[in-house]
């Protein structure tokens, strides 16, 4: 056929894969690694941008740090940049710091969010909306019980919790270096002087 295509002055191409992604899930799901960036589905929309800067990075190492605690006392697991697949949407969201028992459920290579027990976002210059509103929304539609949001820009940390109708019912905002509580099923005073270093 290509031949025929060259004679007669057409330039031959090849023929599309025959299932082409048909939503942005699929076409998440179709996406080959993608080293140093962060890939999500947010709302629907796919999102790529660069894995947070050292600051960034260094807060997310001392959420780990600071948490262990809590993950001995239960046995449960500390993940940083593991996908989460928000039930109900499929959306996929990466956030800087993942509790979860060891055994929580996969979708593929994503955690499930129903079997999830907290998530940390660190918020970044280039991710404010997303860090700050969106996320925090789909942590509570995909039932993930806390969500923890540190925000060196504004220099707070906001806690949510106890959702009710698929959104967070308590929101608790304190400064970044105080303590501040976070609540069942952890239970637990977080520390973050260290953070705000």
């Amino acid at each position: 056929m290509a031949a025929t295509a060259r004679r007669q002055g057409v330039t031959p191409y090849e023929a599309p894969p025959a299932e082409l992604p048909f939503t942005v899930r699929e076409l998440f799901d179709a996406l080959p690694p993608l080293p140093g960036l962060r890939v999500e589905v947010i709302e629907g929309n796919l999102h790529v941008s660069p894995i947070g800067a050292p600051r960034h990075q260094l807060i997310a190492g001392l959420l780990y740090e600071l948490m262990i605690p809590v993950r001995r006392k239960h046995g449960w697991a500390s993940y940083g940049g593991v996908g989460i697949c928000i039930e109900g949407p499929r959306d996929t969201l990466v956030p800087d710091y993942v509790l979860a028992p060891a055994d929580c459920s996969l979708w593929g290579n994503e955690l499930q969010s129903r079997g999830v027990i907290m998530v940390a976002e660190v918020v970044s210059p280039g991710s404010v909306r997303e860090d700050r509103v969106a996320k925090p929304k789909l942590y509570a539609v995909g039932g993930i019980p806390v969500c923890l949001v540190i925000d060196p820009i504004a220099r707070t940390m906001t806690v949510y919790s106890n959702i009710v109708d698929d959104a967070y019912q308590d929101v608790h905002t304190k400064s970044l270096g105080t303590t501040l509580h976070l609540p069942e099923p952890i239970d637990f005073e977080l520390e973050t002087t260290e953070l705000t270093e």
